[in-house]
This record gives C-alpha cells, structure tokens and sequence, in this order.
C-alpha cells in the first residue's frame, strides 16, 4: 500500500470529504477523522494534515486531482509518502525501518495509528519551515538593534506576538506532549506508535522547535529591555529638559 501525507494550504471540511470521494467519515484519534472505502483510506488529522492510503499511487493521486489538490509543484507542498506493506506470514506483529512499514495484518486501528504518526511529521515540518523564518526575522532584529528605534516597539510587540501563537499552536495541536487516549488501552497500538516516532524522531524535532522557539524569545526580550531603556531615558531626558525650562524662567523672572 501507500500513503502520502500532506499539509493542507487551504481547510477541507468532513462533508467535503464525503462528499467528494464517497466515503463516511467518523471520529478518530483524539480530534481527528477517517473514512474509508474500497480503495482508498483517509485520515484527517486536527492540524491541518490530511493523510492517504491506497493499494495504487495513481488513487492517491485521483483523489487529490477530485479534492482540487495538485501535486505538480511538490516542492512548495509539505508531503511525506511511506509505504505500508502486507505481509500475513511477518514474524511480528509489525516491524518499521526507514524505508516501510510491514504489518502481519491491516486493521483499521493501526493504519489510523500509522497516520497520525506520519501526520505529526509532515506538521512538524510545516512548524519547522515557520520557525526558520522567524529566526531569520530575529537574527535581523539582533543585527539591527544599534538603529532599533522607539517607534518600531508596536512592529516587535507583533512579531513576539506571532512568536507566541506558534509556541502555542506547537503544542497544542500537534499533540506531542500527551499520548493519544485510544493508546492506552491497546498495548499493541502504544508500541506501534512508540515506535514510529522514534523512527521519525518526532519528540527529538519537537525539542529542537522548541529550543528554537526560547532562542527566538531571548532575542525578542532582550531588544525590548534596550527599547525600554531607550524610553526611559528619552523620557528622563524630557523631564531634565522641562526642569531646565522651569529654572531658567524662574532665573528671567526673579531679573526682571
């Protein structure tokens, strides 16, 4: 089998879905979906990643072509494909290398499993691809920060703003930090899972998002504390030449 998951530029909607590849979707891991027919599997996972898996690529590729998805430019898509294979006669009950994945026998639980897992990759990389950018963004902000002017402190607060929400997009929704509650209940499922993130080394990227992220937060604080000290002395500067104006007027009074 294949599977191909791919980070959505645009939302679908669950009726979308239904509607366009004739499938029934239902209630998956944690607040994600899946629906399934003859051909084809899908996944849709609560960060924006949908996931496909089909015996052919060429249904893959189908179904996108229905949902209006191209994969002509896949170098501007965030995408990740691992094959699935089959394999009745496994010695174990699955086994995961870098090139696929063998399972002893495809059950809806382990290919929703396998899903999620890949799906957390490709929204990793769509996280990973955004914080490149901002720490570009800050590395400018530090070069910059001898002409970083008072006025340019509304500019800073959006960009700790911007900051702030992926951090929290970070860890919420792609749901690193808590096991998935259906894990929980089959040992089976759990070590399938585990082990698949090992193999993508999803905690290890999320760490270093995150180490990435408190870097950038370091950068931020510390341009605001020179912007803060640049206004108050600006502002004690106002006060100096106020109290200057009060004395000389004095002085012109007391001669007149």
């Amino acid at each position: 089998m294949n599977l191909l998951s791919l980070y959505l530029d645009r939302s679908i909607t669950i009726s979308t879905l239904e509607y366009s590849l004739d499938l029934q979707m239902s209630k998956g891991v944690e607040n994600g979906y899946y629906g399934y027919n003859e051909k084809l599997h899908v996944v849709l996972a609560p960060f924006g990643v949908l996931t496909l898996i089909a015996e052919e690529k060429k249904t893959i590729i189908d179904a996108l072509a229905v949902l209006r998805i191209s994969m002509e430019d896949e170098q501007k898509l965030i995408t990740q494909d691992y094959p699935v294979k089959i394999d009745p006669n496994h010695p174990e009950a699955f086994s995961i290398s870098n090139e696929a994945i063998t399972l002893r026998e495809e059950s809806l639980l382990n290919l929703n499993v396998i899903a999620l897992a890949v799906s957390q990759s490709v929204g990793l990389e769509h996280y990973e691809k955004r914080l490149d950018t901002l720490f570009s963004q800050s590395r400018r902000i530090v070069e910059s920060i001898h002409n970083f002017s008072i006025s340019r402190r509304s500019h800073l607060m959006q960009f700790a703003k911007r900051l702030a929400l992926t951090r929290h997009d970070m860890v919420s929704n792609l749901l690193l930090l808590d096991k998935p509650n259906i894990l929980w209940d089959n040992e089976e499922a759990e070590t399938l899972y585990n082990r698949l993130a090992f193999v993508l080394e999803l905690y290890d990227r999320h760490e270093i998002a995150l180490s990435k992220l408190s870097q950038i937060k370091e950068d931020v604080m510390l341009v605001m504390d020179i912007i803060n000290h640049k206004k108050s002395e600006f502002l004690e500067w106002i006060i100096i030449i106020l109290i200057a104006v009060e004395i000389i007027m004095g002085i012109m009074e007391m001669v007149q």
